[in-house]
């Protein structure tokens, strides 16, 4: 997917300015400047894109949009393509006021099959659509079009003087719903994405040797096998690791927050010399990481274990105390089993 170079369209749809005589002074707002892209935390998928068509702030004094298509094009984005650290721009370098703001992102919804609008292509090569189940808006162009899905962020957020860069990340693996029961379409859960300030996070890095990479897939027999990391908050230990069904985890168990894709390191020649994985934008903190080879087995409606026999998921190795900083990357590297 090429990567689209938009100038944006703002339309700010409440200005209120003081009238006076010729005498009087008009007091400008302090403006501060707004950027926003989007990262994904992989799904297991070969493509995921959204159509995106709007991204809105609003406050008490109205609502600004900002028109991310391409010459009117809707603006469609890989999620898959921009893993770890990697951003694909929606809004770059916009002046706005200063202040509190709330915002939503506008998607096309679509529960048809269409490449041209949001959807999904399975491992298999089908290709699915995909919709958003919208529970808020932020008002401005397009919050009431029939095909718009609106992701809304509950939690405000602040404006400074300055620049102001901020990445929504998104968390495929626990939001991202296969069709079921009369359903022939993915949904995107409104809640998998999550709002950063960059200069509040920090990153993590980190490499899984071959010899456990090859344990773990001996551990889980069969023959299909998708390698990830788990993050999970603060001291979690490895039998207290869970899968992705947040809603049934009890203390002392842990479920984890995000995951991230372990993938090959190529050489100059395209040989295979290692495998890495990355989590881009972490809030700053203590966190323990889980491996697992068996990541497509978990799915995030139900309580996936060692003991199911069709699809089994455990985690097989554990990383603790790693420790995150605002604007560094933090190092996770697994242990191979012949040096313990």
């Amino acid at each position: 997917m090429k990567k689209l170079n938009t100038l944006l369209a703002v339309s700010i749809s409440t200005l209120l300015v003081a009238c006076g005589g010729s005498d009087d002074k008009i007091d400008s707002p302090q403006m501060g400047v707004f950027s926003l892209g989007v990262s994904d935390n992989p799904s297991d998928a070969k493509d995921v894109t959204i159509a995106f068509k709007q991204v809105v702030l609003k406050n008490d004094s109205g609502s600004i949009s900002f028109d991310v298509s391409d010459d009117g094009a809707l603006k469609q984005v890989n999620l898959l393509e921009f893993q770890g650290q990697a951003v694909d721009t929606l809004v770059s370098g916009q002046s706005i006021p200063v202040g509190e703001y709330q915002m939503c992102i506008y998607m096309q919804r679509s529960e048809t099959a269409n490449a041209d609008s949001s959807y999904v292509i399975t491992n298999d090569d089908n290709l699915f659509g995909l919709t958003t189940n919208s529970n808020g808006s932020c008002g401005g162009v397009g919050a009431t079009d029939t095909d718009t899905g609106r992701l809304f962020f509950n939690k405000a957020f602040t404006i400074a003087a300055g620049t102001n860069s901020f990445v929504a990340e998104f968390d495929l693996s626990s939001g991202l719903q296969d069709p079921h029961g009369n359903k022939d379409y993915w949904t995107l859960k409104p809640t998998s994405v999550q709002l950063h300030n960059i200069s509040e996070v920090g990153a993590i890095e980190g490499s899984i040797p071959a010899d456990v990479m090859t344990q773990c897939e001996v551990a889980a027999g069969g023959s299909e096998f998708n390698h990830a990391v788990y993050l999970y908050q603060d001291t979690a230990l490895l039998e207290n690791m869970t899968d992705f069904n947040i809603d049934a985890v009890v203390a002392p168990d842990a479920a984890p927050i995000a995951s991230a894709r372990v993938n090959a390191i190529l050489d100059q020649n395209n040989q295979v010399i290692g495998q890495s994985y990355e989590f881009g934008f972490v809030v700053a903190g203590n966190y323990s990481l889980g491996y697992t080879c068996v990541a497509q087995n978990d799915d995030p409606d139900v309580t996936n274990t060692l003991d199911d026999v069709e699809s089994p998921f455990f985690l097989h190795a554990d990383l603790q105390d790693v420790e995150v900083t605002n604007g560094t990357v933090a190092k996770g590297e697994f242990v191979s089993s012949s040096t313990i």
